[in-house]
């Protein structure tokens, strides 16, 4: 047997060991950690076993993001798994009073959730194991009034980029619609939201230019009158006689949107032109993602940044909380974000404080409102910001730093940044290490080059808002910023494992670190 496939089979040996084993940590001196394994749950897990694991897991995650297109199904989504798993709804409107032991989640504006786990004998003093990452994607929203002229028959769809897009890698696809409507309920005239989703079917495409045609096709387009979806084709031999446009008027959005669009729009959400009062909608690509590579070592998928992290730090939250009895001295908490791909400046974004309000509540219900206390439990805090990162691309390999050049299904990859544009520090790159060395996983390392420009996550926000030390990491994808990706097929199996590791020992972990 060769180096590499030794090499090999003792990873993927280590990669599954959270599925047999119980890590128990017996004591610690100085940086040196013992860990027992439980012996009534070692036994031997076949290499078939371990694919299959990482095969469900991407499969999940698959069958995730194609249902949840959108941020409002993300969350939806979210909460169904977590109310599933045994968490308690807490709605952030109302007084929580004392918050008892338990596992708990909130949810703000639809779009911003943080669900937690509090053991009976946290202080304050213990800090708290968080990690946060965003739920937004690079995606293409409807404008406020999105009706525009036909064009010889022609029917255009008014939208507006969101983080950069309608660029020429939106031309071309399969783009579906879906998101939040808010509707007047005609019998007792309240308002109420329902989501929507065309899938499988797509109602839009914004067509390339041949490049037949010469200079006119090489770009670079004009977002507002060459990046324009079509969204059908009217014949003068249409007609709509038989439509009640009396009834359908008296919605605000009469006039605003093109009338088969809002029909298009009340059939999905099962209601009446005349209930619809608003719509928060995105143009995505419908196609489902997929395994690929000629040994599924890789995975195809729209929307990966970051609903992948997302997807990986709240199922190890989940996953954590159902294997025995809740740590007594516990508060683990997960924090998804809006906006991150925008700057994250609203109230459901990072700078929204959605971390801050929670863990101010719990401290507050159980060691009083002395504002000292929020600022010493931050102060003993880890959190990681996770958000996807470079993988590196074989055919530009002259851009990527030498030994900063992530590859897929080896580990999470940590994000630097000597200007601070991520927010890992020395202490951080340390504890992470000795985080993964005691789980049995491998870490990688991404920095960009000095004639490159870095881009941002919401670890900066947080750590400057909380104090607490903050940690940019992530899983590494491919094609970042395009409307497809791709990432390693065993690549969500680790983050899972490597995010329950963090939420079993990183106090332990980080008490080897003293005072720094």
């Amino acid at each position: 047997m060769s180096d590499a496939t030794q090499e090999a089979l003792a990873q993927l040996k280590q990669t599954l060991e959270f599925l047999t084993l119980q890590q128990q940590v017996n004591s610690t001196s100085g940086n040196a950690l013992k860990v027992q394994s439980t012996s009534s749950r070692q036994s031997t897990i076949s290499k078939n076993d371990k694919d299959n694991y990482f095969k469900k897991t991407s499969q999940d995650y698959i069958d995730f993001t194609y249902e949840s297109p959108t941020i409002y199904h993300v969350v939806d989504f979210f909460s169904k798994k977590l109310d599933d798993a045994g968490f308690t709804y807490l709605s952030e409107k109302s007084a929580w009073g004392e918050v008892k032991p338990g596992k708990y989640y909130t949810i703000r504006n639809g779009t911003n959730l943080a669900a937690f786990i509090l053991g009976e004998n946290w202080k304050y003093e213990s800090g708290v194991g968080a990690i946060g990452a965003h739920i937004d994607a690079l995606t293409v929203k409807l404008k406020p009034a999105s009706q525009k002229d036909d064009v010889e028959g022609f029917q255009l769809l008014g939208v507006a980029p969101y983080g950069g897009t309608l660029s020429t890698l939106w031309f071309d696809r399969d783009l579906g619609i879906g998101g939040r409507v808010l509707v007047k309920d005609e019998s007792s005239g309240k308002i109420e939201a329902r989501l929507i989703n065309s899938s499988p079917q797509p109602i839009a495409k914004i067509p390339s230019l041949a490049p037949h045609f010469g200079e006119p096709a090489n770009g670079p387009f004009d977002k507002e009158d060459q990046a324009v979806p079509v969204i059908g084709y009217t014949s003068s031999d249409d007609s709509d006689e038989d439509e009640d446009h009396e009834d359908e008027s008296k919605s605000p959005l009469y006039g605003k949107h093109p009338i088969g669009l809002l029909r298009y729009i009340a059939d999905l959400a099962n209601v009446k032109v005349s209930q619809l009062v608003q719509l928060d909608l995105d143009l995505f690509d419908v196609q489902k993602g997929t395994l690929g590579g000629l040994k599924n070592e890789l995975l195809f998928a729209p929307r990966i940044d970051d609903r992948i992290c997302s997807f990986a730090a709240l199922q190890s939250l989940i996953d954590f909380s159902k294997e025995g009895s809740i740590p007594s001295e516990t508060l683990n908490v997960v924090t998804l974000y809006d906006n991150e791909e925008v700057g994250s400046l609203s109230r459901q974004g990072a700078k929204g404080g959605l971390l801050e309000s929670v863990v101010q509540r719990v401290a507050a219900s159980l060691h009083g409102n002395d504002p000292s206390i929020l600022r010493t439990t931050f102060a003993n805090s880890i959190i990681l910001s996770a958000d996807v990162n470079h993988m590196f691309n074989p055919n530009f390999k002259s851009v990527y730093l030498e030994h900063h050049r992530p590859k897929p299904n080896v580990g999470v990859t940590l994000s630097l940044d000597s200007n601070v544009h991520m927010s890992t520090d020395v202490v951080g790159v340390a504890f992470t290490e000795e985080l993964a060395k005691l789980n049995g996983d491998r870490v990688q390392y991404f920095q960009i080059k000095n004639n490159s420009r870095s881009g941002g996550t919401i670890g900066p926000s947080i750590a400057s808002q909380t104090g607490a030390r903050t940690i940019d990491l992530g899983i590494a994808q491919l094609s970042m910023h395009s409307i497809r990706a791709a990432t390693g097929s065993k690549d969500i199996g680790l983050a899972i494992k490597f995010f329950k590791g963090f939420f079993t020992n990183w106090r332990t972990v980080y008490d080897t670190f003293g005072d720094l």
